[in-house]
């Protein structure tokens, strides 16, 4: 039976800033314990220390049953990673040793064939073997029939490139869901999936017996899996003991009574600092009150070093000034549109104002479509797509991948500027930044944020670029709550076009208009969100 404890942990930035001091949690077999907090609050960082990635210098973590680990990175891998290669990556660590020596040896044994390396490679397959190898790759079997349709055979040496992140995703989530392991960490497992994938999750999670962890910003997701919440905010973590739907009920109740907390540590510290005040000037006339006042400088001295109740966490007001512009009326016209490989041709208009979600199953050439707006040349397509007059694009990626920002500031990004954006002075980027609940982290390196984080700074760069369309590549995933809402709210005043890919049905309530990419590869227009489309029926 699974088991986690995390008890008195504690973690401090390398810039000095505590992210949280004495944090805990537990969760036990059959139990889903949902963490949140603000976006840069410390969650991937809690669930980091509980795999044993990052140190913490105080508490200590127990687990039972065996621990596997989904970190954020799945659904964004772009490198030449294979599918068993993803698979092996969150393996357990003898499994992923045994595989590691039993490439190396096939790899010498086409440069060296002698007895030496031959003894070599029979000790490793048998290493393998003792690791659970073949056992694990019966059961990769079934997960890459499950989540890709064909088996692992077939699928092993596929880049994991080529999968859609909702593939990735559910890729790993029936490895970990299937595996032996009892204790599951997840960051963020449902970014990238699909709604039918969202509810396949639920259904999972619901059903095991495992004891998991997780980390997300679905609020229909936590409404129906989590069993308890953990709320890392104000340097602290905290459980509220029952579901999500009774969490901010319980959130603002507890904050209620930690100011009053706050307000009485105030008062007796103001009177024990009085109280020594007093007696020293009493001991400077009367050596018999010498005592007395030595000892209530002990006392304020314990009481200091207790210190007060956590300070309640001030709300990130995150404040999106997304202005946009007139354009012609037609600002989207598509006719006889095919993405090669993708869909069906279609035709559609979108106008001037419009917000038209896009809708439909992982791999079904959604975000394919929102780069072909963003830049016509970059995706092979027939047909007409092109933009109205005045129409600017301006494209949010869902998988934060770029490149020309690693090893560079977010204050040297907006100094220099690029292409239509005009570069910022130090002073004005700090405002911006600010704005975004991001001015601590101007001199942080873009690959060092979190998701929530890069996610709001690449909204700031589009309200900088002057864009008259934006375009959307499920800009939720990893925003905290209360960013969505301020998204949301942002987009409400945006004077200018939306199109947006999205899986987040609440975020999805908010447009009028819905083009759904299905499974067949037909592209149509409906009036209200649909979240059935199965998975893409394409070869494989």
């Amino acid at each position: 039976m699974g088991h986690l404890e995390a008890i008195g942990l504690s973690y401090t930035l390398p810039d000095g800033r505590v992210l949280f001091r004495d944090a805990g949690l537990k969760v036990g077999a059959g139990q889903v314990v949902a963490v949140v907090g603000e976006n840069g609050a410390g969650k991937t960082t809690l669930l980091r220390i509980i795999a044993g990635e990052l140190t913490a210098p105080d508490g200590g973590v127990t687990v039972r049953g065996g621990l596997a680990v989904m970190p954020q990175f799945v659904g964004s891998v772009r490198d030449d990673r294979s599918v068993r290669d993803l698979l092996l990556s969150v393996a357990p660590a003898p499994l992923r040793a045994a595989a590691a020596e039993l490439d190396a040896v096939e790899l010498q044994l086409m440069e060296t064939d002698d007895e030496a390396t031959q003894l070599r490679y029979a000790t490793a397959l048998g290493d393998y073997d003792e690791a659970g190898g073949y056992t694990t790759e019966v059961l990769w079997d079934t997960v890459t029939v499950a989540a890709l349709g064909v088996g692992y055979d077939k699928a092993r040496f596929r880049e994991v490139r080529t999968l859609s992140g909702g593939e990735q995703k559910r890729l790993v989530l029936e490895a970990l869901l299937r595996g032996r392991e009892q204790v599951l960490l997840l960051d963020e497992p449902d970014n990238y999936l699909d709604v039918p994938g969202k509810r396949w999750l639920e259904q999972r999670l619901a059903e095991s017996a495992k004891a998991v962890l997780l980390i997300s910003h679905d609020r229909e997701l936590l409404s129906a899996v989590a069993t308890q919440v953990v709320t890392v905010e104000a340097g602290t973590a905290w459980t509220h003991p029952g579901g999500f739907a009774t969490w901010n009920e319980a959130r603002e109740a507890r904050w209620e009574r930690v100011a009053e907390q706050q307000r009485r540590w105030d008062e007796e510290h103001a009177k024990l600092r009085e109280l020594v005040r007093s007696l020293q000037r009493a001991a400077t006339m009367s050596d018999a009150m010498t005592s007395r006042y030595r000892a209530a400088q002990t006392r304020l001295a314990k009481f200091e070093a207790i210190g007060p109740p956590p300070v309640p966490p001030r709300p990130q007001r995150v404040q999106p000034r997304l202005t946009g512009g007139r354009t012609g009326v037609r600002a989207i016209t598509c006719e006889r549109l095919e993405l090669t490989g993708l869909m069906q041709p279609f035709d559609t208009e979108v106008f001037f104002g419009d917000r038209l979600a896009v809708l439909g199953s992982n791999g079904s050439g959604k975000s394919h479509f929102l780069r072909l707006l963003s830049d016509v040349d970059s995706v092979a397509h027939t047909g007409v797509c092109k933009l109205g007059a005045r129409v600017v694009p301006g494209l949010f990626a869902q998988t934060h991948q770029h490149p020309e920002w690693v090893g560079r500031s977010l204050a040297d990004i907006l100094w220099h500027g690029d292409g239509d954006r005009a570069g910022m002075d130090r002073g004005s980027a700090a405002a911006v930044l600010s704005r975004y609940g991001l001015a601590a982290a101007g001199d942080q390196r873009f690959e060092t944020l979190s998701g929530g984080q890069q996610a709001r700074f690449q909204i700031v760069l589009l309200e900088l670029s002057g864009a008259t369309l934006l375009l959307l590549d499920e800009p939720t995933d990893n925003l905290d709550l209360h960013s969505a809402e301020a998204l949301q709210d942002a987009l409400d005043a945006f004077e200018g076009t939306v199109v947006a890919v999205t899986h987040d049905r609440w975020f999805a309530r908010s447009f009028d208009r819905f083009l759904v990419f299905r499974s067949d590869g037909v592209v149509s227009e409906v009036d209200r969100p649909v979240w059935d489309e199965s998975r893409v029926r394409r070869a494989r």
